[in-house]
């Protein structure tokens, strides 16, 4: 349980972003071997977006920053404080954050990017409420951005239709007693970080003529394996995170997972004897967008109406690391 002394922080604004272009799975089977039916069955995906050859993760960013800003009725020059959670910046530095920062137009604002691939977001939320609810910042900008489409090798049947680019962001700040977050669950298994990754690119195998042809900057994935650590985490973090907030799984008036697979979800759904109407699942439309991927869904919800103050609502991803993230917060 938190600590009932400090401040309670929640969502105050939310924005999201996806780019105009559509890859669907028709356009798929005219790249490779591949077909609607087996994606659609196996993944739930149906389309993806992809960013326009000028666009890059801080452009995404942007959009929907802007629309969380308007959202919460917070003028950029005020934001203080700018998480991104993303794996695939601008570039190595400076970070996505600063860049963004700058585009904004939030001179006052401290920025730094986190890197926790599909968890991200959710570490962002509790990197973020735990420094409001301290009292160093009044508000911040918490962003999950990913470009996937530029790591991703369309020549590799088995996982160049999973991913997709988008944009999901949020403004916390302090809200009326009761609201806001309750616990958060973070973990990791870094023993399992060879089953997802991006093997060149830094400081152990710098970009080369040899990683290059060998095609190590794309996302290698061990399917079977990160399938079966995803069905494990996302049961036993949702436990969890719900024990930490004194809740039990009937408690839960909507689940937000994180958009992968949805035979994950399916899965999740299941130990916690959630009906689909209680459950967020846009995996259909936006495929997995990393750490995009809840705070897309999160946003739509909220478009939606399908969250009223007072609900208690439950966030849960895993992703490369191999992390895992789950919050509770009350609407």
């Amino acid at each position: 349980m938190m600590n009932t002394h400090l401040r309670p922080v929640g969502v105050i604004g939310t924005g999201k972003y996806v780019p105009e272009r559509i890859l669907t799975n028709q356009d798929m089977e005219k790249m490779m071997d591949t077909n609607d039916e087996w994606i659609v069955s196996r993944t739930g995906i149906r389309e993806r977006h992809i960013a326009a050859p000028e666009q890059a993760t801080s452009d995404l960013a942007f959009e929907a920053a802007k629309a969380a800003a308007a959202s919460a009725g917070i003028k950029h020059e005020d934001i203080e404080l700018i998480i991104v959670a993303t794996v695939t910046p601008d570039s190595a530095f400076p970070s996505t954050a600063c860049i963004l920062q700058d585009k904004l137009g939030a001179k006052g604002a401290a920025a730094f990017d986190l890197s926790a691939a599909c968890s991200g977001f959710v570490y962002g939320l509790a990197t973020a409420t735990s420094l409001i609810q301290t009292g160093m910042y009044n508000n911040a900008l918490v962003i999950g951005a990913d470009c996937l489409s530029r790591i991703t090798d369309y020549t590799d049947r088995n996982t160049s239709v999973l991913f997709g680019d988008g944009a999901g962001a949020v403004i916390l700040g302090e809200v009326p007693e009761g609201r806001g977050f309750k616990s958060f669950d973070l973990g990791a298994e870094g023993a399992g970080g060879p089953l997802l990754n991006l093997q060149a690119g830094g400081s152990r195998l710098p970009a080369s003529e040899e990683t290059v042809a060998n095609k190590q900057h794309y996302i290698y994935m061990n399917g079977r394996e990160v399938f079966k650590f995803a069905v494990r985490v996302m049961g036993t973090a949702t436990i969890d995170v719900l024990a930490k907030a004194g809740l039990g799984k009937e408690d839960v008036d909507l689940f937000i997972p994180h958009q992968a697979n949805i035979r994950i979800i399916q899965s999740a759904m299941q130990r916690l004897e959630l009906p689909e109407e209680k459950v967020v699942i846009n995996v259909d439309k936006y495929a997995n967008t990393s750490a995009a991927s809840i705070p897309l869904a999160l946003v739509e919800a909220a478009e939606e109406g399908r969250m009223k103050p007072g609900d208690k609502v439950l966030m849960v991803g895993f992703g490369g690391g191999l992390t895992w993230g789950a919050s509770v917060l009350v609407w």
